[in-house]
């Protein structure tokens, strides 16, 4: 009978140790202070919130260009503080008539704005299989199972405001076909779960020799621009043995050498000599009324394979929020584009009109990363302690991010004022500091009122002055200054 406690002992024993060892296997903090609970990232003991100067936020634009064959890429210092206590990188593209933007996949999820032009956009979704395929007419007259010219997996047409999600991982490509410039902004979410590596944003390249300084260069960026032909990072194939190279593609080696690109100066966005042809089916009348106006022709979701990866946020029909003197908000989150829910991101697009008001509030749940399209405008940011954290004017092709639960406030200059925000949160809320929908609403007239020492009927004023939601047209005391 002594022997049942000895045993009761060391089977508690062993459920302790058990414990222990998974929790160290679920809990691992990086170098650079991140917490891996479950598959999730937090900020661990080892990050110093002092690192993030919030308390000096600015609007920026690009620090360096890189001039490719057929466009030119501007990209912004992820060393500043907005993108690296944000845990994001930021790229622009601007892509010429007949150029592609070289193949390549990133360790970080992206978002991508369509702001200008149009083109096409394909994407190698892993494990799908190529559902375009087309026939030689000869060859199909004679044995329909032979002679298959080209296949290859969904091409998606992509116009001025559409946002394309793509997972950490996946290749994609864009291609000009038109004979304006197509311009893409792109958003990496470098902190997000499905990067396992460091909060660098890193690139990698199918084809080309691409310039070095496209990669993330958190920690050893110098300041200084750079231009075409500095030092290439090379293509993925350029590290591979060229034996190993025409054994796993079945080639010559000579073909397999050519897979490297190691003397191509042409960049990351190169010009395709004739026009690009590929496999794309024609839209009927209906279909094309559909796509025009920015609705997806089969809105269901079947598999991983054919989930849809774009929606369009500029049409004025799709607008959330609407307001005929103030301007409009779009958002697109895993409601309405649900691969969006794998990916943690989200996309809001805003319109205000001249000297109009969005109304001051804090976002929830998301860092709001702030690209401005159009026009001009002044906005104001609040940390916890009260202090103006940024408090003056932006303008087109400018980023500002408004950190998590901070205070912002936007008001429109003369020309009305645009931006598409970029949510690291598929879901992401705000809560309104003024109008119907506000705290100030929720709140009894008596709280407000013993709060600020304001009388009942100035407490009642600022509960109720304001009806609108979201978006305030321009009162009296509304006229902008820069």
């Amino acid at each position: 009978m002594a022997s049942v406690p000895c045993l009761v002992s060391l089977s508690l024993c062993l459920l302790v140790l058990s414990h222990a060892c998974s929790a160290q296997l679920e809990q691992v903090t990086s170098q650079h202070g991140w917490t891996r609970v479950r598959g999730e990232q937090r900020r661990g003991e080892g990050y110093s919130l002092d690192e993030c100067q919030f308390s000096r936020l600015s609007a920026r634009e690009p620090d360096r260009r890189l001039t490719s064959e057929a466009g030119v890429t501007d990209v912004w210092d992820e060393n500043d503080d907005q993108f690296r206590c944000a845990g994001a990188a930021a790229l622009r593209h601007t892509i010429e008539e007949r150029g592609l933007l070289l193949p390549a996949y990133t360790n970080a999820p992206k978002l991508v704005y369509v702001d200008q032009g149009q083109g096409y956009h394909g994407a190698a979704i892993p494990g799908c299989a190529e559902t375009f395929q087309s026939q030689e007419e000869s060859q199909q007259q004679q044995d329909p199972r032979q002679g298959f010219r080209d296949q290859h997996q969904k091409i998606r047409k992509v116009r001025e405001g559409d946002v394309i999600a793509l997972p950490a991982g996946v290749a994609d490509w864009f291609y000009n076909d038109a004979q304006t410039p197509l311009v893409l902004v792109q958003i990496m979410d470098t902190s997000n779960p499905a990067n396992q590596l460091d909060n660098n944003f890193r690139k990698f390249f199918l084809a080309g020799n691409p310039q070095q300084q496209i990669q993330g260069q958190r920690g050893q960026f110098s300041g200084q621009g750079f231009q075409r032909g500095e030092q290439r990072s090379g293509n993925i194939f350029q590290g591979f043995d060229e034996q190993f190279l025409a054994e796993a593609f079945n080639v010559d080696t000579d073909l397999a050498r050519r897979m490297k690109n190691e003397n191509d100066n042409r960049g990351v966005i190169v010009r395709v000599e004739d026009r690009l042809q590929f496999l794309t089916p024609e839209f009927s009348e209906e279909e094309r009324s559909e796509y025009q106006r920015g609705r997806p022709a089969n809105g269901v979701e079947e598999t991983f394979c054919s989930a849809r990866l774009k929606q369009n946020i500029n049409d004025p029909s799709r607008a959330d929020v609407y307001n005929p003197r103030a301007g409009r908000i779009t958002s697109v989150n895993s409601h309405n584009l649900p691969i969006l829910r794998s990916l943690r991101l989200s996309a809001q697009k805003g319109h205000l009109y001249q000297n109009a008001i969005m109304a001051p509030h804090w976002n929830i749940n998301a860092h709001s990363i702030c690209y401005f399209t159009r026009g001009t405008g002044r906005v104001q940011i609040v940390d916890e302690n009260g202090r103006s954290v940024f408090d003056g004017e932006v303008r087109e092709g400018q980023i500002l991010t408004a950190p998590h639960n901070f205070a912002v406030v936007k008001r429109a200059g003369g020309e009305g004022l645009e931006w598409v925000a970029f949510k690291t949160n598929d879901q992401a809320k705000i809560s309104q500091l003024a109008g119907r929908v506000s705290s100030m609403r929720a709140f009894p007239e008596e709280v407000i009122a013993n709060s600020f020492q304001v009388s009942r009927e100035e407490a009642r004023r600022l509960k109720f002055n304001r009806d609108e939601v979201t978006l305030f047209s321009p009162g009296s005391r509304s006229q902008y200054r820069a």
